[in-house]
């Protein structure tokens, strides 16, 4: 088995109104084909939401941000995009949109232990200062 595992990622954003381009980072989606891995963790910090657009259907965020996890683990639960292969699924959930879900482009890195690039990333790019549990790399 390799010491090392190439992956990519993105970050997944929500943008409250896109004519703004004004953003706040989510959670994360990372790949590794080699591995046969592919996860996405969001974490929904909805003042700092309410703090760009106060008048967000939060509710309506929460449910379309659910759905991919579930198109990561691929299967039924995920409909047709689930039955694709791995692959396809990530390609499909970092394609570029003008929605208020966005990723961003994507980014490749280099780790041993994949499950520890996912709270890397998220303590990196997604969680305030404030809600850090650690700053380990990978």
């Amino acid at each position: 088995m390799p010491d090392h595992f190439t992956y990519d990622y993105a970050i997944i954003r929500v943008v409250p109104k896109v004519e703004r381009e004004e953003f706040i980072n989510v959670g994360v989606i990372v790949s590794c084909a080699s591995n046969g891995f592919l996860e996405a963790r969001i974490e929904l910090n909805e003042s700092r939401l309410l703090a760009i657009d106060p008048t967000l259907d939060l509710d309506l965020i929460r449910s379309y941000l659910a759905v991919i996890p579930v198109m990561c683990a691929g299967g039924k639960a995920a409909g047709a995009i689930g039955q694709l292969p791995m692959r396809e699924r990530f390609h499909w959930l970092v394609a570029p949109r003008s929605t208020i879900i966005q990723t961003s482009r994507v980014h490749t890195g280099l780790c041993k232990h994949l499950p520890d690039v996912i709270e890397h990333l998220l303590n990196l790019m997604v969680r305030t200062s404030r809600h850090r549990d650690g700053e380990d790399i990978c």
